[in-house]
């Protein structure tokens, strides 16, 4: 195309002797909209322009961030009317103003008229900071007939981590305006009994009340009764976000709506994690968990959302949520809106381009060759009758599946950077499972290319794994490897030594090491490392790992979700023996590095860390956002954000300012065009949240896809 190269000079005559020398030219293109953001001071430097249309197929805005003399340019606007306003903290929206690309717009911010009017902008993890938590003095909790906590809750770490991604967090934002007020249907009654109603409803009722009883139902119910209490009377958050500096003016976010808006998109897809040229300038796949059989899926080249079917192998599978509600929903009232059967949870694109999706194809018993008199390896050694989820596999190329079964379960998926193409999997509970899809390719046998292992420690230390160990449970025989629970939640393959690790999200949870040996699974051994939780070793206190990833050079990233940190663990920095009796866990605290998330934290919390919620992380290994190679990157769940930790060690955050509510679950990048610089990379995250009805806008809205870019500056075009 070519573009129309216009220059403007901008200056209010209103505007001070200063305010005018700051007003450099902004040029823009045929397809931009640029122009200067003023205040009553003078230009607004670090808020944000947003233009939305509704003009395209699907949904569409794109957000950028002015930089320090106040000027804007949202660049490459699809053809279409927009609306186009501005969006800061310290400020309350515009007036949305209507524009086409190609004109220059000068825009005026409105300062908030109070401090209440301004915090309706901030962040979700601003209100949730303003929970008051129970006390270090209060825990261990004592019961309803005592001090209101459950038993099973035995410090403040294990509450604060059962009221974020453990429990309460794991779906949805806490803190937004959903759920800091009540609903209107609930308003008319104890603000203890309207959380009480809140939580029954829906289908997700269920679930809900298990999270708030294992907390301890009535002392719960106090703490977000109280909170909401005070916010109702006109409390504020006590402290307040920082508008974007440096690099993060430089971000520009890009938005479409995708999806059904009653059902919600669990996780997205665009790339091939080891090749993050697959899939270039192609959909993205979005998985529907347990509220659909249709894969939302976006088109970003054409703006255009659709859906594609996921199959079922046998008919007769239950539903994956209650086909019933338990009260009914403020939003939905009796209505059943989530009806799939498949729970697509997680996908990975392969070096050909298919999409490989944790998904269940049939019922939970399991075929001969996995339980017990089986010849299969595995079965052998640790057979077993059941699994909740196996694989389905989807080429765009044909539009064509196929259904895998798995004896193990399946959750989130990993592809190994290895010639056998090896795909591994969570989920699997007592055992880790691996598939061989080059082997499963030559071949078509399913039974033949997986494999799985239960998880057994080197207790004795003879560098070696014994055919007969101690069990779950039993005493520790120092003459005998033992068996542990070390369920996978998440899963990665270092690509420096070819081990396996996962993490377990149990409190206060683990990284574990899995090699398998020179014949697996009868070789395969376990090593687990606790992340430094109650260790005077250790310089902070962390816990509850909950997703991994690694860089090149080996070393293992986590988010962990219970202190609210970003965490590295590096093996090599061990100094004492990795197998044997002395290992017990929290025998490498010299191996972790602690970042604590940006944010407040609880007033009742002396620990570093913040009230941000994180779900999973990822590490940029290939430079696909532009920040360089093996940048690690956190989801800020409660703070509109995903957090870069750059070079210099310091949080550069992502954030998505509209709509408000920004909560996903995965994210990766992707490489597009290697050669168009900026333009050509970008980071893709899904908003993952159970709940599209509490993002604003409310009502009938969609998932949202959402795609990251890095300018080399605020103006670049």
């Amino acid at each position: 195309m070519n573009k129309q190269f216009l220059t403007a000079f901008l200056a209010s005559t209103f505007l001070t002797g200063s305010a005018l020398a700051a007003s450099a030219p902004v040029a823009i293109d045929a397809d931009d909209i640029g122009g200067v953001v003023t205040g009553a001071k003078g230009p607004e430097a670090g808020v944000w322009v947003i233009a939305e249309t509704f003009d395209l197929p699907t949904k569409f805005s794109r957000v950028v961030a002015t930089d320090d003399q106040g000027r804007y340019v949202i660049p490459d606007l699809p053809k279409g009317n927009y609306e186009v306003w501005v969006r800061g903290y310290g400020l309350v929206d515009s007036e949305k103003v209507k524009a086409a690309p190609g004109k220059l717009l000068n825009l005026k911010a409105v300062v908030a008229p109070d401090a209440k009017a301004a915090a309706q902008y901030y962040p979700a993890n601003y209100w949730f900071a303003m929970l008051e938590v129970p006390p270090k003095s209060d825990f261990p909790g004592t019961g309803p007939n005592g001090n209101g906590i459950s038993p099973t809750i035995t410090s403040q770490e294990q509450w604060l981590d059962r009221i974020k991604t453990s429990g309460c967090q794991t779906c949805h934002q806490l803190g937004n305006l959903a759920t800091r007020e009540l609903p209107e249907p609930f308003k008319h009654t104890s603000t203890m009994e309207a959380w009480a109603r809140r939580i029954e409803s829906g289908q997700a009722g269920a679930n809900m009340m298990n999270n708030i009883a294992s907390l301890g139902r009535q002392r719960a119910l106090k703490m977000f009764a109280d909170w909401t209490d005070r916010i109702t009377a006109g409390e504020v958050p006590f402290a307040q976000p920082q508008r974007p500096q440096g690099a993060e003016r430089n971000v520009v976010v890009t938005t479409w709506d995708y999806g059904d808006a009653s059902k919600y998109t669990h996780d997205a897809v665009s790339t091939d994690k080891h090749n993050p040229t697959v899939n270039a300038n192609g959909p993205i796949f979005g998985a529907p968990e347990l509220s659909s059989d249709k894969l939302s899926v976006l088109d970003p080249v054409n703006n255009v959302a659709y859906e594609v079917d996921v199959p079922l192998r046998d008919a007769n599978v239950d539903f994956a949520a209650p086909q019933k509600v338990n009260q009914p929903s403020a939003y939905f009232g009796e209505g059943v809106i989530w009806n799939g059967k498949t729970s697509a949870h997680s996908s990975m694109f392969d070096q050909k381009g298919r999409l490989w999706t944790a998904a269940v194809i049939r019922g939970r018993d399991n075929p001969a060759f996995c339980g017990p008199g089986s010849s299969h390896p595995s079965a052998k050694l640790f057979p077993l009758k059941t699994s909740g989820r196996q694989v389905n596999v989807y080429d765009p190329a044909t539009k064509k599946y196929s259904l895998i079964d798995t004896c193990f379960g399946t959750h989130h998926v990993m592809f190994a950077d290895d010639a056998n193409h090896t795909l591994w999997f969570s989920g699997g509970g007592e055992v880790a499972g691996w598939f061989n899809t080059k082997l499963y390719d030559e071949t078509g046998d399913a039974a033949k290319a997986q494999g799985w292992t239960t998880f057994v420690v080197d207790n004795n230390g003879n560098g070696k794994r014994d055919e007969g160990y101690t069990e779950i449970g039993a005493p520790a025989d120092p003459t005998k490897d033992r068996r542990v629970r070390a369920g996978f939640y998440s899963v990665i393959e270092n690509p420096v030594d070819r081990s396996i690790w996962g993490s377990v999200n149990t409190f206060p949870g683990a990284l574990v090491r899995l090699t398998l040996g020179a014949n697996p699974p009868a070789t395969a051994l376990t090593e687990v490392y606790e992340p430094p939780y109650n260790n005077p070793a250790a310089k902070v206190q962390g816990y509850t790992p909950r997703g991994i990833d690694v860089d090149r050079n080996g070393v293992l990233w986590t988010n962990l979700t219970g202190s609210s940190h970003l965490a590295s663990f590096d093996r090599r920095e061990c100094k004492g023996a990795l197998t044997g009796p002395t290992a017990t866990g929290q025998h490498c605290p010299e191996g972790w590095t602690l970042y604590p998330l940006p944010g407040p934290q609880f007033k009742n919390v002396s620990e570093p860390g913040s009230a941000t919620a994180s779900y999973l992380l990822w590490v940029d290994q290939f430079n696909t956002f532009g920040m360089g190679d093996n940048v690690p990157m956190i989801i800020g769940n409660g703070a509109d954000a995903i957090y870069a930790l750059d070079k210099n060690e310091k949080m550069v955050a992502l954030r998505v300012p509209y709509p408000m509510s920004f909560y996903a679950k995965g994210m990766d990048g992707r490489i597009d065009d290697a050669k168009a610089g900026w333009k050509g990379r970008g980071l893709w995250a899904s908003s993952g949240t159970r709940t599209p009805w509490h993002v604003e806008g409310g009502m009938g809205e969609k998932s949202k896809m959402h795609k990251f870019q890095l300018r080399p500056d605020p103006l670049a075009h």
